[in-house]
């Protein structure tokens, strides 16, 4: 089993190499990326779901797909998974751009360049990591289990699941002005995919999902690139 999963990741990292090196048509199954694709669009696109892309592409950060990388958007031969019927979302709900510039860029050139947006503090607890731009993308709070996690601002659920290796049980909700917000390691999710959200609603628990403590692992990114939150939550 072990070596059939290093062989998937062979063979996906193989597809994105050949695809970076020309513009030879993909295979039937399969998708180039484009300039402002999202995994979310792309899995929209091709009525799947967001967590089978994740999953038969072995994205462990979906925020860094690249121009001209080639993912999977049929299933494997024999896996067991349906398409995902998706309802038609209002445009300012889609899933901002997600592409290796993004995710690399400058977290300070970002800040500079984004309007203000008004937070609330998505749960209780301590700060005990604060954001760096490099190995922390976020801030952590820790608190008990099961301490309520609400949202930020209000916006739209864009992702809900724990496919991302390291962010265990994962909420990622798009707001207005291309900002969107991130919340991981809970114990328990309340809202869905598609999901239209208020600000303080109450979306999760705390929990230690895919971690060693219990905290709220929370980002908020512009145009896909980390800034720092406490910038934008109101002092306390």
């Amino acid at each position: 089993m072990l070596a059939s999963g290093i062989r998937r990741i062979a063979c996906a990292a193989l597809v994105a190499l050949l695809a970076a090196c020309g513009s030879a048509p993909v295979s039937p199954g399969y998708y180039r990326v484009e300039r402002g694709d999202t995994v979310y669009k792309i899995a929209r696109s091709n009525r799947q779901s967001v967590q089978n892309i994740v999953r038969w592409n072995n994205l462990s950060n979906p925020d860094a797909i690249e121009v001209g990388q080639v993912l999977r958007v049929e299933p494997p031969a024999g896996a067991a998974t349906a398409r995902t019927s998706v309802a038609p979302r209002p445009p300012a709900a889609s899933a901002p751009r997600e592409t290796a510039d993004a995710a690399n860029a400058s977290p300070g050139a970002a800040s500079a360049a984004a309007p203000s947006i008004s937070l609330v503090w998505p749960t209780s607890g301590q700060v005990v990591r604060n954001f760096d731009g490099r190995d922390s993308k976020g801030i952590d709070i820790a608190s008990a289990a099961g301490t309520p996690v609400v949202a930020a601002a209000p916006g739209t659920v864009v992702y809900a699941g724990n496919g991302l290796r390291g962010y265990g049980n994962l909420l990622i909700i798009k707001h207005s002005g291309d900002y969107l917000t991130a919340y991981a390691h809970n114990q328990a999710l309340f809202v869905k995919e598609g999901q239209s959200v208020a600000q303080g609603q109450k979306i999760a628990e705390m929990g230690s999902s895919d971690n060693d403590r219990v905290m709220l692992h929370f980002e908020l990114r512009y145009q896909g690139r980390s800034i720092d939150p406490t910038r934008e939550l109101p002092a306390r």
